[in-house]
């Protein structure tokens, strides 16, 4: 078993959630939070961010860390369990572009129960949900600091 770990981030813009569309060949893989795979010398708080700007092109600031999720799934002749460190973001705009390179063909904010049903992977809308109330918490006490 080989262990990985990214690091992505929930991106928030006057209460939407920033989403990315990925498409492989023209089949379906879902709408997905962003994230990536930290890399040498790299924090996790550097890799969010920078995983955040090279997949979406959205510029945010980390307002604090949420939790980690893990998962696994097959590569040939071994198996990979992976952990995902996840990061409470502020966006400074509506603006998204998303990553070709990476397969992502679609990108965008949407509001909560739109973003929470768009989800394919059920640890990432269990992030979702704790990083959109810690959201509305630090908003309700005058503390969010994004727009």
């Amino acid at each position: 078993m080989i262990e990985a770990t990214s690091c992505g981030g929930i991106v928030i813009f006057r209460g939407k959630i920033l989403l990315l569309y990925k498409n492989i060949h023209n089949k379906y893989e879902g709408w997905v939070l962003p994230k990536g795979t930290v890399e040498a010398n790299e924090s996790h708080e550097e890799t969010a961010l920078r995983e955040v700007k090279e997949e979406t092109g959205a510029n945010a600031k980390i307002i604090g860390y949420i939790d980690k999720s893990s998962y696994n799934f097959s590569i040939p002749g071994d198996e990979v369990h992976k952990y995902v460190h996840w990061y409470l973001m502020a966006g400074e705009s509506y603006y998204s572009k998303p990553q070709k390179e990476e397969f992502f063909c679609d990108s965008g904010f949407y509001k909560y129960h739109e973003a929470y049903h768009l989800l394919k992977f059920n640890n990432e809308k269990e992030i979702l949900e704790k990083a959109y109330n810690e959201y509305q918490s630090l908003k309700r006490r005058g503390l969010w600091g994004g727009v």
